[in-house]
């Protein structure tokens, strides 16, 4: 994982490492999840700050001031509701998220308006075929597919063809006696 360092004031300012704060007795039992919750019982011994129960956080590991909520790129990250504030956005100093409640449509068209200003997003959508276009795309392949199978299917029972037994499509095999019987069990 690469940490941002940036330049402010002539000094080298990067982003501090930290370690993971859980909760204590993750690993030992299944229901404890990784999070973090503070403690808070009596006799509990990361609240009494056993070395081995595992960090706790502190203002120590706060990072300093001026890369303090950067995104990783050193750019200012903003998070973006509606094109007013998009177009409020300038593409030197920062990136844009969009929000997670802006539907298909909106975002298509704000990315477009995005990439016209020269404004990166952070969670732009991957490029892709439009849905219907794709299904469909999908379902002639299918049919191709399909047709191709049967016939090659039809070309080996032909192919294969005896004069005491067929192979079915299935792959098992009926045998015909040659002299049948009317009423007779076969």
């Amino acid at each position: 994982m690469a940490f941002l360092k940036l330049r402010v004031n002539d000094k080298m300012v990067t982003k501090k490492k930290k370690p993971k704060f859980n909760v204590p007795n993750l690993g030992f039992f299944k229901s404890v999840k990784a999070r973090w919750r503070r403690p808070r019982g009596t006799h509990n011994k990361k609240r009494m700050k056993f070395k081995w129960t595992g960090a706790m956080p502190t203002v120590g590991y706060r990072n300093p001031e001026a890369i303090r909520g950067l995104h990783p790129s050193g750019k200012k990250e903003v998070l973006v509701h509606n094109m007013a504030e998009l177009e409020g956005v300038s593409g030197k100093d920062s990136v844009a998220r969009l929000s997670s409640t802006i539907g298909a449509k909106k975002r298509k068209i704000m990315e477009e308006k995005a990439k016209s200003m020269n404004l990166r997003i952070v969670n732009a959508t991957k490029a892709k075929e439009s849905g219907t276009a794709q299904s469909a795309g999908k379902f002639v392949a299918k049919k191709e597919f399909m047709a191709a199978k049967n016939s090659a299917k039809n070309f080996s029972a032909l192919e294969s063809k005896d004069s005491n037994t067929t192979k079915k499509m299935d792959g098992k095999i009926d045998s015909k006696p040659d002299n049948k019987k009317a009423g007779a069990k076969v």
